[in-house]
This record gives structure tokens, sequence and C-alpha cells, in this order.
């Protein structure tokens, strides 16, 4: 219907009854937007509700009663036009166009075909805007399809650019649905400014097509058993390499099981006394740093040596520094549960308002390679986290393994296990297992429903991943005196809190990049300094003093002669490098481009710092005339290769949640493997092999010192 009159007051009523409902609406129609904007269209379109719609026998008649009024005191001209929509029902795989404005919404039906169970309904405009509302709705009449009660049924998104709803047959019992366009008046809810009129807008909409012909149960199993078959053949390989490569799990080791704990120097490894009793069997409160048994000269005039070895810092018992980073391992299972369990319970609770309200702009799917299973939304992102926990739980049998083969050979004293090679601490490295397994687990939390709040639990464990590589490098030559489970998984929770803060204040805050920066540096400073000078500064209220006076010393009168030396190289180099990447990341980048996305910047950082110091470690290992084994030589090659093409698909953005829910799906794309997985999926699967191959590194980087005796191995 077509009305000339614009007079709000006497709008033209029109009512259409027919067998199984009312449709009603007035002319001019007023639609209201933000700030009670209000916008009137003089011409309207409505779809009739079928109360058949799809017979079985050729047509049939109807009969509707339409019926006109006003109570303008005065006559008013309209035109009512009645036409048969010819093209209402879509087919599959087959594009159909139209075009709709918000006074003219349109619907159409589907009908699944005997061979699909799933179809995606695909929605493409021609233009970024007008913003739109794709809806799918069962057969009952009247149809919602105007802008202030489409939400009132099915389920929906907005959209720009394109959109993409996956409908499951069993959803529907009557084996069809409606596919509704509405037109919203204004543009803010998708993201774009506020028109002051948008009389005439037509959104022009295109590409309407169904799912291939395929059974989703076949697909499904598909993605299962390659998900699975490509990880467990990661067991498969270790199995082959562990009997046919013994290097990769030496059966002789070389802890210092027998160490002494007094601070005399070390004879020969025949004339070594054995050490300590067994009846020191608890670990007491520690400090950050350290807790030696030796009186605070002997430390001193230990770790004040030029040229330090790797003797000058693994003195303490063994049993005591072992359960010392056990606890790391015990600890992270601690902190796994109590923050995984309210995880599991928010994202159950998200899916089901999603499934409950038909709400799908609540969740930042890429919904053009999204496959729902039960409750779930998007199957294939969570199925594509399984390589954590099963490469995870393979490095801790591979851990596990090293750590039997070790003990027994502690217990048949083996000539290797008095004063030789790296001393062997696990309880780091089972604590990066279970990071690895949890990051698995949290990933596919976070991808249940992916938004703005929830954001961190993808992250969470990335961090503790990284600075426990970064502290499993430290500990490596620095057994005595690297930081204690306590301090370190305090600083990994100030980390969490600052990316969460950033989160939130840093999008347009400029003071929240200033404290960052100057906490950042600071923090950078102070660990740089604890590292070259082996723990032994304190952090009081004499320490400015004492750093005016480390600054005149170390940088005025020897900057050419630092503490501590391997060579013509020291761990002050590692500091500066530190620091220097500490300011250029946080102080110029932070400052001046302020990234939207905080918690990858500072997860960059992290991931920066590490690459750095293992650069550093390998460098100085080859310094000083130490060898690299083919195994991880194998593991460095691998992780580079790894790390780079799974770096490759993740910065393929898919959606994202610092945006509109309609925006981030202009960045949806189809599935690129097995018709199942994304490029984000990809990523998991990658990113899960590339930090197993990183963590093989650390483990087997120093095999080749095994046989070599501690007092001649350097400390860097």
């Amino acid at each position: 219907p077509f009305s000339s009159s614009e007079n709000l007051q006497y709008p033209v009523l029109f009512v259409v009854r027919q067998q199984k409902g009312v449709l009603s609406w007035q002319v001019p129609l007023i639609f209201r937007g933000l700030y009670q904007r209000t916008y009137n269209y003089q011409e309207v379109s409505r779809t009739l509700c079928p109360s058949e719609p799809t017979p079985e026998t050729g047509s049939f008649d109807q009969i509707i009663f339409v019926d006109v009024a006003s109570m303008a005191p005065f006559n008013i001209a309209y035109e009512l036009l009645v036409t048969r929509l010819e093209n209402f029902q879509l087919e599959t795989n087959k594009a159909f166009n139209f075009t709709a404005s918000p006074s003219q919404p349109q619907y159409f039906l589907y009908r699944f075909p005997q061979d699909v169970d799933s179809v995606i309904i695909k929605v493409v405009s021609d233009a970024v805007y007008p913003c739109s509302v794709v809806s799918v709705q069962d057969i009952v009449c009247p149809v919602y399809d105007l802008d202030h009660n489409v939400e009132f049924n099915g389920v929906y998104q907005s959209m720009t650019k394109q959109a993409a709803i996956t409908v499951q047959r069993k959803d529907f019992p009557g084996e069809q649905f409606f596919v509704v366009f509405v037109i919203k008046p204004e543009d803010y809810a998708c993201g774009g400014s506020v028109p002051s009129s948008v009389h005439g807008k037509l959104g022009a909409v295109s590409a309407l097509t169904g799912m291939p012909s395929l059974s989703s149960e076949s697909v499904y199993v598909q993605a299962m058993f390659f998900s699975f078959l490509s990880f467990l053949s990661f067991y498969l390989g270790s199995v082959v390499v562990a009997f046919s490569l013994p290097c990769l799990f030496p059966s002789h080791s070389a802890p210092d099981e027998s160490s002494s704990s007094g601070g005399r120097q070390f004879s020969s490894p025949e004339g070594r006394p054995r050490a300590g009793s067994d009846t020191d069997s608890s670990v007491e409160e520690e400090s950050d740093f350290d807790t030696m048994p030796e009186i605070e000269s002997d430390k001193n005039i230990i770790r004040t040596k030029v040229f330090l070895y790797l003797s000058d810092l693994s003195r303490k018992d063994r049993r005591i520094v072992s359960k010392k980073y056990k606890i790391y391992f015990w600890n992270i299972i601690t902190i796994a549960v109590f923050y995984a369990l309210p995880v599991i319970q928010l994202v159950i609770t998200y899916q089901t308002v999603v499934n409950v309200t038909g709400n799908q702009d609540i969740c930042y799917y890429n919904f053009l390679c999204a496959h729902p299973l039960g409750v779930l939304s998007a199957f294939n992102n969570i199925l594509s986290n399984v390589g954590h926990m099963l490469l995870g739980f393979l490095f801790l049998l591979i851990v596990l393994r090293r750590d039997i083969l070790h003990r027994r050979a502690m217990e048949m004293k083996d000539v290797y296990t008095l004063d030789y090679g790296i001393p062997k601490h696990f309880g780091l490295f089972y604590a990066m297992g279970i990071a690895l397994m949890m990051e698995g687990v949290l990933s596919a939390c976070y991808h249940v429903c992916p938004n703005y709040s929830n954001f961190q639990f993808d992250t969470s464990f990335m961090y503790m991943i990284a600075g426990l590589c970064m502290l499993k490098l430290y500990q490596t030559r620095h057994p005595d005196i690297n930081a204690s489970a306590y301090s370190a998984y305090a600083s990994f929770a100030v980390v969490i809190c600052l990316a969460v803060l950033g989160v939130v204040f840093g999008k347009n805050d400029i003071w929240f990049w200033v404290i960052f920066s100057i906490i950042h540096v600071l923090a950078s400073l102070a660990l740089s300094t604890q590292i070259y000078y082996m723990g032994r500064f304190k952090i009081d209220l004499g320490m400015f003093r004492r750093a005016v006076m480390v600054l005149y010393t170390d940088c005025i009168q020897r900057c050419s002669r630092p503490m501590y030396m391997v060579g013509d190289f020291s761990p002050w180099h590692l500091s500066q490098a530190n620091i220097h990447s500490s300011i250029s990341l946080s102080a110029i980048f932070g400052l001046v481009y302020r990234p939207r996305d905080f918690a990858s910047y500072i997860l960059g950082i992290f991931i920066c710092n590490l690459l750095l110091y293992l650069a550093f470690y390998i460098i100085m290992k080859l310094r000083s005339s130490e060898k690299l084994l083919p195994i991880p030589m194998f593991c460095i090659v691998a992780t580079a290769v790894v790390w780079a093409a799974a770096l490759y698909f993740f910065f393929q953005t898919l959606s994202s949640w610092e945006e509109t829910p309609a925006e981030s799906r202009e960045k949806n794309r189809p599935c690129i493997l097995l018709g199942f997985f994304d490029d984000h999926d990809v990523w998991h699967f990658l990113s899960a092999a590339a930090l197993f191959f990183s963590f093989l590194v650390l483990l087997t980087l120093d095999d080749d010192l095994d046989v070599v005796r501690r007092d001649k191995i350097p400390v860097f």
C-alpha cells in the first residue's frame, strides 16, 4: 500500500484477516531509532503468510479479507496493490537476488532436500550497508518480519556485507522453514553511523546458497578421524625414535644426586663424598631466588667470580632442589582446576543463552564454516584443539620416561650421575606439559562462544607456557637460584590482570599505556638486575642507592668489562637485550599505536623475549664449543618451519570480537580443510605441533653435555 498522507496523527490502518492469522500495519509506517529518532515511510510492502506453504497437489484458493480504516476527519488517498510472489521457494545451490528496505521486508521458504541433513544459508549484499537482520523461523503465522519483532522467533544475525546461518534438519520437524530479511532504519546496530534520513534506502541482497548435498554424519566422522590420527602419529613417531635413536631418551643422565650441600670445591667423581641424608623430606618456604644453606659470604664469593661454571650454581642437595621444582607441577594442576571449572560453567551458560534466545550475535564464530554438534554451535573450532591435549600428554610421557631412566641410572650408580652434565630436574617440564594440555582445554572453552567477555580464556595459559619456557632456560644453568613456583605464578597472575585491564581501558585511554609502559620497563629492569647479579640484588629501601653505585661501577668505571664473562660475552648482554626489547615494544609501539587487541600484544612481548633468550642461549652454547646433537637440531628446524606455517594461518583473521558482530562477519571465510575446518582450526593444529617441538628443543638441547663435567660447563 501507498498513502499520500504525511499526517502522523491520522495514519491509514490496514488489517488482513486470513485463515490462520491476522496481519496489520499502518501507513505511514514509523520506526524508532537511537535517541528516540523517528523514521516514517509512505510506501509499505508486506508478504502474507501462506496457510499451506507447500501444497502437495497443485494450486489452491485462499480467502482473505482486507480492512482499510482511518480516523482522519478528511479524505486520504491511498493505493493498495496485491501481487503474486512468483519465486517464493528457495533452491539449494541456486543464487536468488532480491531487494528490501526497512518498510519492505522479505521472507522466503526453504525445504530440505531428501539427501541433505544441514544447510548453510549464505547472504551477500551488494553494498556494505544498510544494516540488516537475517532470521530463520519455523513455519508459523504471522511471520515476524519487522525491525521491532524480528528477534521474537527463530535464530537471527545482524549483517552488513555478508551473513551465514547453519540450519539442521533435526531442528525443524516439518523439514522446512522461512528465511526472513529485515533492513534496519539505522546502521548503528552494525557499527555504522546514524543517518539523518534513510527514506528510500534499499538493500540489495544476493547469493542465497544451500550447503552441498553431503551427509553431515560422514563429514563429522571424517573430521574426527583426521584430528585424532594426525596427532596419534606423533605417538608412533616417538616410539620409533625411542627405540631407534636412544639419544632422545638417553639411558644415562647427569644429575648431581650425590652432590654435596657444602661449600667445598668438587673433586673427581671417584673421590667425591656422598652428601645429605634422606631425612630432609620437606621443602622449606623459600625466597624468590635462593635458599642455599651456605653462609651469605660464601654465596657472595662464588657469585662474584668473573668466570662462573655450572658447578658454582648447582651446589644444593639435589633432592631439595627437585622438590622445589615439583611445586611448579602441583601448583599448575591446582591453578588449572580452579581456573577451568568456572570457565566451563560460564561458556555453558553462554551457549545456553544463544540456543534459547536464537541471538547469534552473542558469539563471534566464522559462520561460513561453523559445524554445530548437539548444543555446540561451532564444533569444528573445539575439535581442532584436541592436538594440544594429545601432544601435551605425549610430552608428559616423554618426560616421565626420561625421569624413570634417570632414576634407574641413579640407583645403578652410573658413572655419569656424578658431577656430569646439566642437573636433571623435571618439575618444570611436567608443568609445561600440563600447561599445553590446559591451553587446549581453555581454547576449546573459549571457542564454545568467543566474545569480548571471555577472550582471556584463550591466552591465559599461553602466558604461562612462555613464562615457564623462559624459566626452564634459565634453570638449566642456574638450578639453585631460579625463581620459586609461588613468585612465578604470582607474576603470571599480574600479567593476566594487566591483559584484562588493557582490553577494558587500553582502547582510547593514553594514561593506561603510560602506566603500563612504566610498569613494564621497571619490571624488566628488576628482572634483568636479578639475572645479572644471580639473585643477590635485594629489593628494599636501600636499592636506589645501590642502583646508583652499580651504574657508576659497572657502566662508567668498567663498562667494557661486565661482572660475569663467558669468553667475551656475558649475561649483561642478555639484560641489555631484555631492556631494549621491553622499551621498544611497550614504550614505543604501545604508546604510538595502542593496539586494540591488548591480549595478543602482551603475549607478543612474552614470545619476543622468549625468542631472544633462546637465540642468546643457542649462540652462547655454540660459542662455548658445545654441540647440537641431531635430535635437538631436528626439533629446532621443525619448530621454525611449523611455527612459520602456523603464524601464516593465525593472521588469516576470520572474526574479531573487537568489532560489532556484523563487522566481524565480513571477515568470515569458507572451510579450507576437509570441508570442515577453517584457517583458525589449521592454526590450532599447527600451533599444537609447534609448541610440542618447542618443548622438545628445551628437553634435548643440552644432551651433548651429559658426558661433560659441571666444572667445565660455563654459565650464561
